[in-house]
């Protein structure tokens, strides 16, 4: 069993996310020749609030603030090293749980608006999450599986030896598609899409679209590091501390995230949706089959 960490990280921890968040979004910047995330927060720090007719100000700004509120709280049990914020029996249980809130979040910022082109980004969030859900929830199953526990910690501490991410290739690659699914990001930004005039942040200006696009970069960030305790080995590495191997695995899998948003095309819902149903979820079982034989024959 992981031992939790101090009362310091936990504080530290949205701190932690926020500034890992804007280095991912910075470099991305970078990566497309765009202004700086500084510089865009600024600006929308200085623009004015949009209202619409007929508009749920509650709802819709509930919706931005649950967004980054779920990330952080989906991380609690990601492991620094070998020890998480809270090292929660059903930690699995409990990330994957942080993902419905975030559906949630942005179905509601929307719903808001009371704008047709804001409510369908939030439908497509919708049934985007319908796709990636199922073949995800049996990815992150497969890790849980191979370690004999829901315990985030523990997954981790059980690739001593050899990285899941080793003998569970599909599990990790759908995983990763997943993770760029659940941020609504790259190739699968369609909830907030240009042919919708933005979607889900369509009708939000000034700092609530501010809050909600940090909120997106926080799942990302979020996404990236849970692959390192379920697929990457944790903390486990020659010659450096476990914080520190946490932290340069996860940088990583945030530049290989960036990185395939230029290179994979941006897909359609209805395909999204039959790919995941018809080709990732079956792919998803039999990773997972093939880990519950070898785990029954140790």
């Amino acid at each position: 069993m992981a031992e939790s960490a101090p009362l310091w990280w936990a504080l530290a921890l949205p701190v932690v996310l926020a500034l890992a968040a804007l280095a991912a979004a910075s470099a991305n910047a970078a990566l497309a020749a765009e202004p700086g995330p500084l510089r865009e927060s600024l600006r929308l720090l200085a623009q004015r609030r949009r209202r619409t007719n007929a508009d749920d100000a509650l709802l819709g700004r509930l919706g931005g603030v649950l967004l980054p509120t779920a990330a952080v709280l989906a991380a609690v049990v990601l492991p620094l090293g070998f020890r998480p914020v809270s090292d929660l029996s059903v930690g699995i249980v409990w990330f994957n749980a942080m993902e419905a809130l975030a559906w949630a979040a942005v179905w509601l910022a929307g719903w808001g608006p009371n704008s047709a082109l804001s409510l369908i980004g939030g439908y497509r969030f919708l049934a985007q999450g319908l796709a990636y859900e199922v073949p995800h929830m049996l990815a992150i199953t497969t890790a849980a599986l191979g370690a004999g526990s829901l315990r985030v910690g523990a997954v981790a501490q059980a690739q001593g030896g050899l990285w899941f991410a080793v003998w569970m290739p599909v599990a990790f690659a759908v995983y990763l598609l997943s993770a760029m699914a659940m941020a609504f990001w790259g190739p699968f930004g369609q909830p907030v899409g240009r042919d919708v005039a933005g979607g889900a942040a369509g009708e939000r200006a000034g700092a609530d679209r501010l809050v909600f696009l940090g909120g997106r970069w926080l799942l990302l960030v979020v996404a990236a590091g849970m692959s390192v305790p379920l697929f990457l080995g944790g903390g486990h590495g020659p010659l450096l501390p476990a914080w520190c191997w946490t932290l340069l695995k996860t940088a990583a899998v945030l530049g290989l995230l960036l990185g395939l948003r230029r290179r994979l095309p941006a897909v359609r819902m209805d395909r999204f949706l039959e790919l995941a149903w018809l080709v990732l979820t079956p792919l998803a079982v039999a990773q997972a089959l093939v880990v519950a034989i070898v785990v029954l024959h140790r």
